[in-house]
């Protein structure tokens, strides 16, 4: 079975180089790893080394959600298994991920197709985030992590935990969207206790506290 030596071959060349963090998020101002991206580096080396890359969606689920507009947001999850596969011999391995996207048109589906194939490359590929990640080839200047409000955090269970994160990632769709309206509606919708909301608003950044806390203030 060729398949194995093919992906540690693709793997072997993306550990040199990486994907490097080049797009962003301009209303919480973070760098992500653009789909585009992520075919750039991957399509060349795939070919070179033999190895097909073939998606299967399993299922697919679609929650539609109404912003604070009257507008719609379409929230996917996709199943999807990606069947690698050497051009070789046929052999093959098969990963099994989910993608997640919110979308107010007809984008949300092929947004979270995306995500599932992006991190089926990064976890069969164990791709860096850059490239040349030599400890001692680099100084850097280190923010600190900030502390959870009184212990919220750690006060809160395995699974609360687990779902702030979600809720977490659900906020941060509102936001890139800069639709602090839908996020405020979202927070309403969700029940929360106290422990719970405090919990949550440790996760987000401070820029989208900030919306949020703006927004609440003009509904006084």
């Amino acid at each position: 079975m060729k398949v194995y030596a093919a992906i540690s071959a693709v793997q072997g060349e993306l550990a040199k180089a990486g994907i490097s963090k080049d797009s962003t998020n301009t209303f919480d101002n973070y760098k992500f790893r653009g789909i585009d991206a992520v075919y750039g580096a991957l399509s060349p080396l795939l070919a070179k080394h033999g190895l097909c890359m073939l998606p299967r969606m399993l299922s697919r689920e679609s929650v539609e959600r109404v912003t604070a507009k009257g507008g719609a947001l379409f929230y996917v999850t996709v199943e999807a298994e990606y069947d690698f596969v050497c051009a070789e011999d046929g052999s093959k391995h098969t990963v099994r991920v989910f993608g997640e996207a919110m979308d107010r048109g007809d984008k949300a589906t092929n947004k979270a197709m995306s995500a599932a194939y992006k991190y089926a490359a990064f976890q069969a590929f164990a791709i860096p985030t850059e490239g040349d990640n030599d400890a001692d080839g680099h100084s850097h200047e280190v923010k600190p992590v900030g502390r959870p409000l009184d212990g919220a955090w750690e006060a809160l269970s395995d699974d609360e935990q687990a779902a702030a994160q979600e809720h977490a990632a659900i906020l941060a769709e509102y936001m890139a969207e800069d639709d602090a309206q839908g996020a405020v509606d979202y927070l309403d919708r969700i029940s929360l206790t106290n422990e719970q909301k405090t919990g949550l608003w440790t996760l987000l950044p401070s820029k989208t506290r900030s919306a949020i806390k703006k927004e609440l203030a003009s509904r006084k």
